[in-house]
């Protein structure tokens, strides 16, 4: 299975600025959330053929997207679309094992002139192995995954401990997911 790892040291990210200077920018009045849960218990599954390929389960989204859940060697991989499995996000993962089988995700959508609504990313909180960790997880990253048109990818990532983990997530989805090129921009990331 051929994956991307995302280069994350430690404990990940809480702002590319520091949280001061993103938490007094304006919020956009036509920019807001919606929120779907995902069980990969409750999803299609699609055997894989290896023994640590545990194959990929498609679940229902927001507005009928797909939301494409695959697995192996103890890490994830979540992408979105109708070609979710040929985009970007589809090979993505963080460094470290990881899983997130379950989960809430936000979708960030903007109003558009015409009335209109179109998501332009997602928010979704991964469990993650930290130095330490025997079989439980104590790590929390959210990931922020650009939507298409023009790519589905990780954007950034945010220490999910951070008690202002939510809201760093939005803004760095709002700031730079819309303009993100898939495979030629830099993650947005620091350490916190």
């Amino acid at each position: 299975m051929r994956q991307r790892a995302a280069s994350i040291c430690g404990l990940v990210v809480a702002t590319w600025m520091g949280g001061a200077a993103l938490a007094q920018a304006p919020a956009d009045p036509r920019i807001f959330s919606v929120y779907t849960q995902y069980d990969t218990k409750k999803c299609r599954h699609k055997p894989g053929k290896d023994v640590e390929d545990y194959g990929s389960w498609r679940c229902p989204g927001y507005a009928g997207i797909p939301v494409l859940v695959s697995a192996g060697d103890q890490r994830m991989q979540i992408s979105f679309g109708r070609n979710a499995a040929n985009e970007h996000a589809a090979s993505e993962t963080l460094r470290p094992f990881n899983n997130a089988y379950e989960g809430t995700i936000e979708w960030r959508l903007e109003k558009l002139p015409n009335g209109k609504t179109r998501p332009f990313a997602t928010i979704l909180r991964w469990n993650v192995r930290q130095e330490g960790d025997e079989r439980v997880s104590t790590g929390r990253t959210l990931v922020v995954t650009r939507l298409g048109p023009g790519g589905v990818c990780h954007v950034g990532y945010v220490d999910g401990r951070d008690p202002k983990a939510n809201e760093l997530a939005r803004q760095l989805a709002d700031r730079h997911a819309r303009g993100f090129r898939c495979g030629v921009d830099d993650l947005q990331k620091t350490l916190p």
